[in-house]
């Protein structure tokens, strides 16, 4: 079993950053992807950002392309996402998820662990 606690949300003006932490216990010896998805309010999880287990390779989202940077410490086991210049449409409950294998997906299912999700609200 693996358990993913995220933490970091919080509520910015519009144009800051927040830097969001994925804490990860349990078996985490697998080589695997990890990757953050949001969830706006009244809308589906959507995907915005995964790397993969060297830590050498990444995929954004359109929407955050430019503005957001996903990193991974090993030797800590976390899972970072650094937000910048945050837009009120970034606002959401932000999940850090672990993949089944080390593939760089966008993908919902192909993630078997999630967090609980930490808020992130951005106002104008």
């Amino acid at each position: 079993q693996v358990q993913l606690v995220e933490s970091g949300g919080g509520l910015v003006q519009a144009g800051g950053s927040l830097r969001l932490s994925c804490a990860a216990s349990g078996s985490t010896f697998s080589p695997v992807a990890m990757g953050w998805f949001r969830q706006p309010p009244g809308k589906e999880r959507e995907f915005v950002a995964t790397i993969g287990w060297l830590g050498d390779s990444a995929t954004y989202s359109d929407s955050v392309e430019g503005r957001f940077t996903i990193s991974r410490d090993h030797a800590n086991n976390t899972v970072y996402l650094q937000m910048n210049s945050l837009k009120p449409e970034d606002t959401g409950v932000y999940y850090c998820a672990r993949h089944r294998s080390n593939v760089i997906s966008q993908r919902l299912d192909g993630y078997n662990y999630w967090g609980q999700g930490t808020q992130v609200t951005v106002s104008s």
